[in-house]
This record gives structure tokens, C-alpha cells and sequence, in this order.
């Protein structure tokens, strides 16, 4: 399925009122929001948990929000900014697991394990620059790495689709900018 076929399309008021408009919309989003959340957080069990949690957060409202709210967009926002709140959770963890980390690099003597550490490297030094970013830009350059269009991306924010590109291009500047501060050229 092409991801224009997934649009963040509101939910009609009127499949509100028949039990299965969750299922529906858990169907069409969950892989992706799993999706989402696992480029961001690196560990697809956590991001399957915390997709998990904002469906079931959907799910405790009989008719969520009285059909006034795009349900699909309001599933990506509470779960890109609870993947944003354990990614900087994890943060203190990486960095005392970092001295272990450079360590085991010195003692591997295999180049497919090195390749294979310096990708997890790269990996988690996007992630930390990710969450030292503003949420607003840090879900930004996620949703439109996780191939959400422009508009689809508005919707998720709530903000107007005209603004998307040019607020898209200041965060990829702030995180270019953050990251070569931190870690110098080096990618």
C-alpha cells in the first residue's frame, strides 16, 4: 500500500457511533506507528509497547473526542511525543552504557562487527541529537523520515500544511547544526 493510500483522513462521526471504527483505524495505522516509533527509539519492543498505549488511550473514549479530532493524527502525535519522552529517558542510560560500549570497540577484532557497531553508533548519535531537539522538529524530521506526506504531517501536528516544508527545512538545519557541534564532521 502506498502511504497517500493511508492518509490521516478524519474518522466520520457516524463510524464512531459502530464498534468497530477502533479496529479500523488500529488496523490501517498500527504498523506504521510501530514503524515510527522504532526508527526513533531503535528497539521495536519498546515501540511496540508504546504504540500500544496511545491506541489504548484512544480506546477508553467511546466516542473519543465527540468525532471533533482526526483520531489517526492524534494517535501519531501522543505517540511520537511518548517516543520522544523515552528516547530522552534513556539518554543517562546510553551514556554510562557508552564507556562499556567503547570499550568492547577496542577488543573486537572482526570488521563485520565493527561495521555493525559503527551503524549502531551512527544510529544512537542521531537519537541523541534527536532528543535534544525541540519535539515540534524532533517529530517533524521523524514523521517525514517515516514517509508521512506534508499534509499528513500537518494533520499529525496540527499545524497548516503550507508551513510544513519551510518549518521541515529549519529543523533539518537545527539538527545538522546540533549534530556537527557535537560530533564534528564525523557521520
Amino acid at each position: 500500500m502506498h502511504p497517500e493510500e493511508l492518509a490521516l483522513t478524519p474518522v466520520p462521526a457516524s463510524s464512531l457511533r459502530d464498534d468497530r471504527w477502533f479496529e479500523t483505524l488500529f488496523r490501517e495505522h498500527y504498523p506504521r506507528v510501530v514503524g515510527l516509533l522504532t526508527r526513533l527509539t531503535g528497539d521495536p519492543a519498546q515501540s511496540e509497547e508504546i504504540a500500544a498505549d496511545a491506541f489504548s488511550k484512544l480506546s477508553r473514549h467511546p466516542l473519543p473526542f465527540g468525532g471533533q479530532c482526526d483520531l489517526a493524527a492524534w494517535v501519531y502525535r501522543v505517540a511520537s511525543n511518548a517516543g520522544l519522552d523515552a528516547l530522552r529517558a534513556g539518554t543517562r542510560r546510553r551514556r554510562k552504557e557508552e564507556a562499556a560500549g567503547a570499550e568492547r570497540l577496542r577488543t573486537e577484532a572482526e570488521p563485520h562487527a565493527l561495521e555493525m557497531l559503527l551503524r549502531e553508533e551512527r544510529a544512537r548519535r542521531v537519537r541523541t541529537v534527536l532528543s535534544a531537539l525541540k519535539p515540534r522538529d524532533a517529530q517533524l524530521l521523524l514523521l517525514r523520515t517515516s514517509g508521512l506526506s506534508y499534509r499528513e504531517i500537518a494533520q499529525a501536528l496540527g499545524m497548516a500544511a503550507s508551513s510544513v516544508g519551510t518549518t521541515l527545512v529549519r529543523a533539518e538545519r537545527e539538527f545538522e547544526r546540533r549534530y556537527r557541534a557535537r560530533y564534528g564532521d564525523d557521520v
